[in-house]
């Protein structure tokens, strides 16, 4: 019975997506300028106390945007909980017991409703949040495009295929961003947000081990790796211990910058698809792009707003597409 709900369910959105084609309206910028002028206020006082009382949240909250995104579209389905035979995204491998700051999104989004009632979409506060963070963590701020829509649908089968995994080869990094409609720019720019948030020692116990045991690992190594190679292991041993946190950027953990690019030139990458970007038969392109962003933090800043706004425009809702949900939770009823 639950499949046949769960067909149902997908059959009728697409339904409404391919009805609805004529109304799809480009996204634009101050959307809510008119219907809900104090929207980004309130995100950005919510998000600033969000971050002051945990700065790793702020990874966690740009996080959001990119598995929202890279699973049906930047539509907001990466919030729904299970429904009506429905499995939730957050049920699969790549979110499960890792995505996190929902409940933030819950914050600002009762926030909203009280200032304007049924107005706002869950899929814009996420593209919101997402430029905020970086501002706040000393990144760059871009303007964002609005008026996007909420999917009534949510695909787990599409997390587990879509979103990249931290032990990604290369190949299946430029092919995971090629199918979003991403390039080698924007796969390069947008893996620069490593710079902020930490990782779980279960994400990058292969790129310690893989290391250790085989020089014939999925990624090649730096000389000068050894030591960061020992802080590692003391942090994640060969088993246990899967949830210990280690940063994503060791030299400086919550701020927003390009040292990102010089770990990886020195092959202190913690995740595996970190450091295949330089060391796997990598292609010109890429290896030029991060040299550059090492050496220019202005041109990575300039090239990660360019990637996020486009990243934010992959398979939109927009017209009378989809719905404005009242919690972000829950398609309405």
């Amino acid at each position: 019975m639950n499949n046949i709900i769960t067909f149902l369910l997908l059959v009728i959105a697409l339904l409404q997506t391919k009805l609805s084609l004529c109304d799809n309206e480009p996204l634009v910028l101050r959307y809510y300028k008119e219907t809900c002028p104090l929207l980004e206020e309130i995100v950005h006082h919510q998000v600033e106390i969000a971050v002051l009382k945990e700065p790793r949240m702020a990874a966690s909250l740009l996080r959001l945007h990119f598995h929202d995104c890279f699973v049906l579209g930047c539509d907001g389905s990466v919030l729904l909980d299970d429904f009506e035979g429905v499995e939730s995204e957050k049920k699969a491998g790549p979110n499960l017991n890792s995505l996190r700051g929902f409940e933030v999104i819950d914050e600002i989004k009762y926030l909203v409703e009280e200032a304007c009632p049924c107005i706002v979409s869950c899929a814009d506060l996420l593209a919101i949040v997402a430029r905020d963070v970086v501002a706040l963590r000393g990144g760059p701020k871009w303007n964002v495009y609005l008026g996007r829509r909420d999917s009534m649908i949510s695909s787990m089968n599409g997390a587990n295929k879509f979103i990249p995994s931290p032990n990604s080869s290369l190949e299946t990094l430029i092919a995971n961003f090629r199918s979003q409609g991403l390039g080698i720019q924007e796969l390069v720019a947008l893996s620069g947000s490593h710079t902020i948030g930490k990782a779980k020692c279960k994400s990058f116990r292969q790129r310690i081990y893989d290391y250790k045991d085989s020089m014939s690992s999925s990624y090649n190594h730096h000389p000068k790796d050894e030591e960061f190679q020992k802080v590692l292991e003391s942090i994640c041993p060969t088993s246990g211990r899967d949830d210990a946190l280690a940063p994503l950027d060791f030299m400086t953990p919550t701020r927003f910058d390009n040292q990102y690019f010089h770990n990886i030139k020195s092959g202190n990458g913690l995740l595996i698809s970190d450091n295949v970007l330089l060391y796997d038969g990598v292609e010109g392109e890429i290896r030029d792009l991060v040299w550059a962003f090492a050496l220019d933090e202005e041109y990575f800043f300039g090239l990660f707003a360019h990637s996020m706004i486009k990243m934010g425009n992959i398979h939109v809702l927009t017209g009378k597409q989809g719905e404005i949900r009242k919690n972000c939770r829950f398609i309405n009823t």
